[in-house]
This record gives C-alpha cells, structure tokens and sequence, in this order.
C-alpha cells in the first residue's frame, strides 16, 4: 500500500470528532461526488439522485475501510463502490412499481438475460437450444423459491428488493440462488453439455 493511500486510511480511520479525519471525510465525499456525478448525470439522473447516492456510498465506505487491500488508488476504489451503489440504486427505482408475480412470469425476458454470450463456437450447440434447455430446467428442476429468485434475479431485480418483496434477506437469496445453480449445472451435465458450455451459461 503507497504512502497515500496508507495516508487515506489512516485519517478515515481516526476517531470521531478527529479535525483530520472530518477533513478528510470532507475531501473524500467531493472526490465521490465527482465521480458520481461523471456517472450518473449524463444518464439523466440529477444533482439530488448523485447527493443521496454519496450519502449512502460514504457509509459503505467508512465501514468497509477494512476491507481495502491497494491494489488500486484509495479514491478510485471508493469511487467504484459509490457507483456501484448508484446502479443499485436506479435498479431499484426501476423495480420499485414491478411485481415480483410480472418479473418472474416473463420468461423471455428472463432467458435470454440469462445467456449473455453465445455458446462455445466449437460445441455445436445452438442458442435456441440451450435457452429451451434452461427454461425447462427452471420449471422442472427447481423449488418455488428458488425459481422465484433465479427469474428475479435474471430479470434484472436487485437482491435487497427480492428479500423485501419474499420477506427475506440477502444471505437467504444467495443461498437460494447458489442452490439453485448447483441443480440447474446437474440437469444440464445430465443432458450431455460439456463443462465450457455450462460454464458458459453460468458465467
């Protein structure tokens, strides 16, 4: 870790009431609303969605000092969080009047989330095919909780929404999801796809 960012750490650190840690809470939260605002405003969101946006991402921030290792500049990981959180934030919004019922009985827009990039060239299996192949395994292979959040979750709805929405929380929709994974990956193996197209699939 460079003298800077051993620098940023530190002051970030201090206690509260600290005159170099409010300092530097203040020069962070400018560098973050910068950023957010380079984002986010040629989107077409506004001053107000970039302001309460780094509200949130300067909370995160602060309580995941911890968990930077420099392997890139302070500010730019702080600013990769707050944008992430931006995102979170308009797919939120956009979900916010969508019943969990519409998202996940629109299976089309489901699936073909579901495969962003075409399958091994060298496999021979057609697209058409491993979309019909992954419909059916979500139907058939799946509990009703777990293909409600696997469709959710391909249709694009954030994980804190869909542990609102089922009266959850996000542990228990990964557990869900990563469950569901494991059989969907063991109904594809049954049905002769190699591991590249698997992998390809689940990527």
């Amino acid at each position: 870790m460079t003298t800077k960012q051993m620098i940023w750490v530190e002051k970030l650190g201090r206690p509260a009431g600290d005159d170099q840690r409010a300092e530097a809470i203040a020069d962070l939260r400018t560098i973050v609303l910068r950023g957010l605002r380079g984002a986010f405003l040629k989107r077409g969101q506004n001053e107000a969605f970039c302001e309460d946006v780094c509200q949130d991402a300067m909370i995160k921030i602060m309580k995941n000092l911890d968990s930077f290792e420099g392997r890139s500049k302070f500010t730019t990981w702080a600013i990769s969080i707050a944008i992430r959180a931006g995102i979170s934030e308009l797919r939120r919004r956009h979900h916010k009047d969508v019943s969990l019922d519409a998202i996940t009985n629109n299976d089309d827009l489901q699936i073909e989330l579901a495969v962003a990039s075409e399958p091994n060239p060298g496999s021979g299996i057609d697209r058409e095919v491993i979309l019909k192949t992954l419909s059916d395994l979500i139907e058939n292979q799946l509990t009703d909780k777990q293909r409600t959040v696997v469709r959710a979750l391909l249709g694009g709805m954030p994980v804190e929404e869909i542990a609102s929405r089922t009266k959850s929380n996000r542990n228990a929709v990964y557990k869900l999801f990563h469950d569901a994974k494991l059989r969907l990956k063991k109904g594809f193996e049954a049905k002769d796809f190699s591991m590249a197209d698997i992998e390809g699939i689940f990527a």
